[in-house]
């Protein structure tokens, strides 16, 4: 059995959403198979919520950048959800070009959506590169996630 909804989220990517394989037409069949694969009705509905409302929130257009610094100040919501290390890795992918503050801020929103009181690292992730897979324009940005996120090096961020 699996734990949570990050679970089922990242079974959905590796199974259908790498372009070789498209899921069941029927929602119901896609919700047959996922609890075939040991995950529970309450997470299987959590997931394929969370992915609508990501899909509503990659809507927003694009960003275009400004010519100031700004810093980014978590709320106390975000930090308990989001520890030193998570904000790091944010920092992190933003200063190298791979998040820009729009679809950082889209990270937030799924990450504050996900039901249990911290974020993995590795969860993290996950969520980063499920955005930026459904942000367009932000093609290299998420090949370079998905390096990030199977080899655990960033690849070539010069």
């Amino acid at each position: 059995m699996y734990e949570n909804m990050v679970d089922v989220l990242i079974y959905l990517y590796e199974n259908y959403m790498d372009g070789e394989h498209q899921p069941p037409s029927d929602q119901g069949e896609l919700e047959d198979e996922l609890t075939q694969a040991g995950f529970t009705n309450a997470e299987i509905q959590k997931a394929l919520q969370w992915l609508d409302e990501l899909a509503v929130g990659a809507e927003i257009p694009q960003y275009h950048p400004h010519t100031g610094g700004s810093m980014r100040i978590y709320s106390e919501a975000e930090g308990a959800k989001l520890d030193l290390d998570a904000r790091g890795l944010l920092l992190f992918l933003e200063q190298n070009g791979i998040l820009d503050p729009v679809s950082r801020e889209l990270v937030i929103d799924r990450v504050l959506a996900i039901d249990h009181a911290g974020v993995s690292v590795d969860e993290l992730k996950w969520v980063v590169l499920l955005v930026l897979m459904n942000r367009p324009g932000r093609e290299a940005a998420f090949t370079q996630m998905e390096d990030l996120v199977y080899n655990d090096e960033p690849g070539l961020l010069h």
